[in-house]
């Protein structure tokens, strides 16, 4: 399964990097396979793996924030590992293969 999440503290002001980080830092230490952007960090694992590292997240910014607001998202299919690479790369190779006849497509007509 994939799980996209963002742990967001409330009642901190602004600025919370530090707080984000915290729970980031979890993540990283869990061992799983993850990536964080700018919104989400998104992580590959069991059901009990990624709920454990989420509930484990939360626990790290809710011990420093009066509370804390969990988005989750979460891609749940038996028996596909790798998911996190494989979905990126898929998409990848069809826009490449899309802006080859783009390409092709924008010299026919020039």
């Amino acid at each position: 399964m994939i799980v996209a999440f963002s742990v967001t503290p409330l009642g901190v002001g602004e600025d919370v990097g530090e707080y984000v980080a915290d729970a980031v830092r979890v993540v990283r230490e869990s061992g799983l396979p993850h990536r964080t952007d700018a919104m989400f960090t998104s992580l590959e694992g069991d059901w009990e793996e990624c709920m454990d590292v989420v509930r484990r997240a939360v626990a790290a910014v809710e011990a420093r924030a009066p509370r804390v607001s969990l988005v989750l998202k979460a891609d749940i299919r038996p028996g596909v590992t790798d998911g996190l690479t494989a979905k990126v790369e898929t998409v990848e190779r069809h826009l490449s293969e899309g802006s080859a006849e783009g390409s092709a497509a924008g010299s026919a007509e020039g």
